[in-house]
């Protein structure tokens, strides 16, 4: 069984914020406190991980603040959520890592128990949760939730090659490894669980919308 001192976790906020008009959008408030302090506090309260790090690209001090490791990309010009997990990965000291994104603050409390256990089950190097969640035509499917994995640690060479030859998207990288999706689809499970918010707008809805934690 893996226990939470084997599990590292790398939240990850080193992207453009694009979308929320180039804001840094884990320094963004989200029930008044910045979005990425907020997913921090949620996970040491599950106590399911050991160390906590932060990914991030700007406004490293006051990311710091937030009482974990902070390390920048190492590769170049904001290469995306893979950036992260190279990172997480290079400074890892256990032997698996979860990774996480830093505009999901509603993330499932048994995120990680259930993702253990699917790696564990199924043999698998990488395990990445799935959702539920209404296409084009209204039909409700599950989607994959990439940037949601629990990675054996091990995989950092194999990730380095990837990223070294141009690779930059997560599901191309994943569907190379023994992957198990973990379906987060169960009677009591949050539907809000897995909304990232992209835009400003997005959040306050997020917010107006969720429940107690």
């Amino acid at each position: 069984m893996i226990k939470p001192h084997d599990i590292s976790a790398v939240l990850l906020a080193g992207g453009r914020g694009s979308r929320m008009g180039g804001v840094d959008k884990g320094l963004q408030s989200f029930r008044g406190q910045p979005m990425a302090l907020h997913s921090v506090q949620r996970l040491r309260g599950t106590g399911s991980v050991g160390q906590i790090m932060l990914n991030a690209n700007r406004n490293l001090e006051q990311y710091q603040a937030f009482g974990a490791p902070v390390w920048p990309d190492g590769l170049a010009d904001y290469a995306g959520p893979l950036a992260g997990f190279l990172v997480g990965l290079a400074h890892c000291q256990t032997p698996y890592l979860l990774t996480l994104p830093c505009d999901t603050p509603l993330f499932p409390l048994d995120l990680v128990p259930r993702l253990c256990a699917a790696l564990q089950a199924q043999g698998a190097q990488i395990a990445m949760a799935t959702a539920p969640e209404r296409d084009e035509n209204g039909q409700t499917r599950l989607r994959k939730q990439p940037v949601f994995c629990l990675l054996r640690t091990d995989l950092l060479p194999n990730l380095m090659d990837f990223t070294q030859a141009g690779g930059r998207k997560i599901d191309a990288w994943a569907a190379q490894q023994r992957l198990a999706l973990v379906p987060f689809d169960q009677p009591g499970d949050d539907p809000l669980a897995f909304f990232n918010a992209n835009t400003l707008d997005e959040l306050q809805a997020l917010e107006g919308q969720a429940g107690p934690v």
